[in-house]
């Protein structure tokens, strides 16, 4: 007995010692090594065992008992430890959003982000298998936030253009829209920018809208912090139209309680935007896990989806 109990201890301790370093592959060349554990005697027919036979059989079988249970749960460990490290890996994307620009992204009654590019940048992550943060920031900033890296990306109604791409990088397009002309439903004779001239047309500070008035000669820009501000502004008669985009047109004009029987929108859309989301200049990694995303997303036609959810 007590010759039994000290074999079984050395190879408790053996064992022990090749399965604390986490390697399986070690364990199984020590099953293969010791074989004083692992070989089985079987004897001849009709041959009498004797007791030092039999104690060995015992061993053998206590140690091939002990190795299954002990393997098994090696192989558990090793599984658990690799879903752990993988979740591990999973990567947080601090985004950035002006979230005044219903119905892209706005925040509603209970205080919550929300809106198409909200949606949408949620069903990229999930697809490219990223978690998401949401930061409301103000426009007027949220370009110097990016350089200053207190985030790594802008989703927020941004065009793509050149003068952009020349700072920041940019994901593919997910969504293209145009800018429109809103004026008061008073108005006479008015079907595009050009049938202003002498009058003021407002627009949110930086954004397509203004670029475009800033083009037409005679037209005065008047800017604002959030383009909501320059829907009150024209409901009291302070100013004569406003340009934004698509969505946010027909958001204010067309569902808005309190304006839609005040605003109009006039003619059609005079510009062709893609928008895209924006990231530091350089930050290759990121452009390509969004771009996942997104082409994920799209071959699933979410897009459209929150296009019928949204935008209509």
């Amino acid at each position: 007995m007590h010759s039994q109990n000290v074999g079984k201890l050395d190879f408790g301790k053996k064992l022990t010692k090749h399965i604390d370093n986490g390697k399986v592959s070690a364990v199984l060349s020590f099953l293969v090594k010791d074989r004083e554990c692992v070989h089985v005697r079987t004897g001849h027919p009709g041959k009498k065992i004797s007791s030092k036979e039999g104690g060995a059989m015992k061993v053998s079988r206590f140690c091939l008992v002990f190795l299954t249970v002990l393997v098994a749960l090696c192989v558990v460990t090793l599984i658990s430890s690799d879903t752990f490290a993988q979740a591990k890996k999973v990567r947080k994307v601090v985004v950035a959003t002006d979230a005044t620009w219903p119905p892209m992204e706005m925040v509603d009654a209970s205080k919550k982000i929300v809106g198409f590019d909200i949606d949408f940048m949620n069903a990229v992550a999930k697809e490219a298998g990223f978690q998401v943060e949401y930061r409301n920031t103000a426009w007027d900033g949220i370009f110097g936030g990016l350089e200053a890296k207190k985030y790594d990306a802008i989703i927020s109604s941004v065009t793509i253009t050149e003068e952009r791409q020349k700072k920041y990088d940019f994901s593919e397009p997910y969504v293209n829209v145009g800018q429109i002309l809103v004026i008061p439903k008073a108005a006479k004779n008015v079907k595009a920018l050009a049938d202003l001239k002498g009058k003021k047309v407002g627009a949110q500070i930086g954004t397509t809208g203004a670029f475009e008035i800033k083009k037409v000669q005679g037209v005065e820009l008047k800017t604002y912090d959030e383009i909501g501000l320059a829907f009150e502004d024209m409901a009291a008669g302070r100013i004569d139209g406003v340009v934004c985009d698509e969505p946010t047109a027909a958001h204010f004009a067309l569902q808005r309680a309190e304006y839609k029987a005040k605003f109009s929108i006039a003619g059609q859309p005079f510009t062709e935007e893609s928008y895209g989301v924006v990231v530091q200049k350089g930050d290759k990694e990121l452009v390509d896990l969004l771009n996942k995303g997104i082409r994920a997303a799209k071959a699933k036609k979410i897009d459209e989806q929150l296009k019928k959810k949204w935008l209509r």
